[in-house]
């Protein structure tokens, strides 16, 4: 994709198919990973307070294409800045992007994006998928769960927000080797079991 190409879906409208998004299957597995996972095993120390005060959106997409998905998230952006109310977002894949390669692609498009719309220094994106995988470990490494999530998604972060919330934590700097070590001691059966079980609690109809 070239510059125009991003600069036009950057400005171009795209209508999006409304979906009933709390009650679906991916918006609860989402919720139920975030609840076990990230919460439970403290993955994220900032995560709990938005989840219980449910200042989080879930936007769950159908799309599958890079274009429009693109199109989608800065649409996502703009909602995020005029809601106040609303700390963070996350868009859920529901069917595309389930190739790790391929939704790599797409964070490289969205990173891009974000500073060709002018969001540089107001959001920032982190990335979970259902096969992560950090480029120094192996596939089955117990350490690609930290980032590994029941569909492929992107999160929209506000970087005032993080950094409020860094300044105030201790030693966050940590956080990423220590959750690491844990994700180790648990082992990627645990994981693995875990989201088989969410997949399973929360099947699409």
């Amino acid at each position: 994709m070239n510059k125009e190409d991003k600069e036009s879906t950057a400005q171009q409208a795209v209508p999006l198919k409304t979906l009933p998004e709390q009650g679906s299957a991916a918006v609860s597995a989402t919720k139920q990973w975030l609840d076990e996972i990230i919460i439970g095993l403290n993955f994220c120390p900032f995560a709990k307070k938005e989840f219980v005060n449910n200042t989080i959106r879930y936007h769950q997409s159908t799309l599958e294409q890079v274009k429009p998905a693109l199109a989608e998230f800065i649409e996502q952006c703009h909602y995020l800045q005029q809601h106040d109310d609303i700390e963070t977002t996350l868009i859920i894949y529901s069917d595309g992007f389930r190739g790790f390669e391929r939704y790599l692609d797409l964070v490289d498009y969205a990173n891009d994006l974000l500073i060709d719309s002018g969001f540089e220094g107001i959001f920032q994106l982190a990335t979970m998928h259902p096969e992560y995988c950090f480029a120094d470990d192996d596939f089955d490494a117990a350490s690609n769960f930290t980032n590994r999530s029941p569909y492929p998604m992107l999160h929209i972060i506000r970087e005032a927000s993080m950094a409020r919330v860094l300044a105030v934590y201790k030693e966050p700097e940590k956080i990423p080797e220590n959750n690491i070590a844990l994700a180790e001691q648990k082992g990627s059966h645990f994981f693995q079991d875990v989201l088989k079980r969410i997949h399973q609690t929360h099947r699409p109809t």
